[in-house]
């Protein structure tokens, strides 16, 4: 099925498997866009805004029945899209605010935080969702959205969890002008100290987050 025909006459808006695709095709190209860098300055209040809607679609995908796909095995989708363009330039768009802390189970008692990335968890995600997209596009409704729901407790629903929980942190410390904490321990591959990944991380929310957000630039 082609791009033309994804959301031909006879699919119902209404119906849940249109509805679950469209908000996943917008976040596919959405973010798409975003890494083409052509406004940089909007990069992580875009981001935050398209992995929110996102997050609607893994609640209701979450909130469904078990969706049991129709084959037994899963056919063969063809070979995975490659990302990593896109992983460098979502990478070089939020530096040095890339890099970031998580705890993959806040129910495992004395789970210690580990380093993450945001440009590392936005492709994931994509690659999961390009995924069962290749299979909504060729007519298989019932297999897309069971690899969607399996993906979003298994893999890309935590991984988009993380990446809001850091956008919003972002946000949040522009919006009430509190500078970011230095980011101790972090294997962040820049070859900075402490103090270094502080100033520059305060100085790119500053200029290129806050003034989008309507926050004076610190000069």
């Amino acid at each position: 099925m082609s791009d033309a025909t994804l959301h031909a006459a006879n699919r119902n808006p209404d119906d849940f498997s249109v509805q679950i695709a469209d908000q996943i095709e917008s976040f596919l190209v959405a973010v798409t866009e975003v890494a083409k860098g052509d406004e940089p300055d909007s990069t992580v209040p875009f981001l935050l805004l398209e992995v929110s809607q996102l997050m609607l679609a893994g609640g209701r995908l979450g909130a469904h029945e078990d969706i049991v796909p129709e084959e037994r095995y899963e056919p063969d989708g063809g070979p995975e899209a490659d990302v990593d363009e896109l992983r460098e330039n979502l990478a070089r768009l939020l530096e040095p605010v890339d890099v970031y802390s998580e705890v993959f189970d806040p129910y495992e008692p004395r789970t210690a935080p580990v380093p993450a990335r945001i440009s590392d968890d936005l492709t994931d995600v994509i690659t999961d969702l390009r995924h069962g997209m290749v299979h909504y596009r060729a007519g298989r409704t019932t297999e897309a959205l069971w690899w969607w729901q399996f993906s979003y407790f298994s893999n890309w629903g935590p991984t988009a969890s993380a990446t809001l929980r850091a956008l919003q942190s972002v946000v949040a410390h522009v919006r009430l002008d509190q500078p970011l904490a230095a980011l101790d321990g972090l294997d962040t591959d820049q070859g900075m100290g402490d103090d270094t990944l502080e100033f520059e991380a305060g100085k790119v929310m500053a200029e290129e987050i806050g003034t989008p957000l309507g926050m004076r630039p610190v000069t």
